[in-house]
């Protein structure tokens, strides 16, 4: 048992590694994904760094304070943090080999993530009736782009997150499937490390100013 628990890992031995390692091509495409991600996060930075500049520019029109509904974001932020924990799951699951458990999460995952994209459409959707259009300021441009720009990316992944689900229940868990699996719940990490940022940088601080 001992020796089990301390078996290090040598050259060309992948017993060890998860199963989306396991195979050199899926190994290197998900560090093609790690780098698609790194230009990502630039683009993210890049709204976060526009909306600090433009946040205090209304226009005599709605400010941060007036438009966000502090029950609301806490509740789509409950729900998207949820949703990581599940696709942490189905990852989990994965590699234990539970395709059914994998896939149960999977679907999880997608529902709480839709429950999130439908809150986020009715947060802009009330905005908008109450005037807060984005052509109304320079704020209200910069919050719609950089909240809007995380929704779109949110609702891509649900549609990869339901191709992949299609790809594990057709094939089951293989080493491709696995490298699917795993990155967009990667991708999905990723969605919710923003939403953070956002949470804080854009609704917290608007609540306060």
């Amino acid at each position: 048992m001992a020796l089990a628990e301390n078996r290090v890992l040598r050259k060309g031995d992948t017993s060890a590694l998860s199963i989306e390692y396991q195979d050199t091509h899926q190994s290197l495409r998900i560090f093609g994904f790690w780098l698609f991600l790194s230009t990502d996060m630039l683009l993210f930075a890049c709204l976060f760094a526009t909306y600090l500049v433009l946040r205090t520019h209304t226009d005599g029109g709605p400010t941060p304070k007036e438009i966000f509904d502090i029950p609301g974001f806490t509740i789509e932020t409950f729900i998207l943090l949820t949703s990581s924990f599940t696709g942490g799951l189905a990852t989990l699951a994965m590699r234990n080999g539970h395709k059914k458990q994998l896939m149960a999460w999977l679907i999880i995952t997608m529902l709480l993530g839709l429950g999130f994209v439908g809150l986020e459409v009715q947060e802009f959707i009330h905005d908008v009736a109450e005037g807060a259009t984005m052509q109304r300021s320079a704020f209200l441009s910069a919050f719609f782009t950089l909240v809007g720009t995380h929704g779109s990316h949110v609702s891509l992944g649900i549609l990869w997150m339901f191709a992949t689900l299609l790809q594990v229940a057709r094939r089951g868990i293989t080493h491709v499937t696995a490298r699917k699996v795993f990155i967009v719940n990667l991708y999905w990490h990723f969605l919710d490390v923003v939403w953070v940022f956002i949470f804080t940088v854009v609704y917290l601080s608007g609540v306060v100013m």
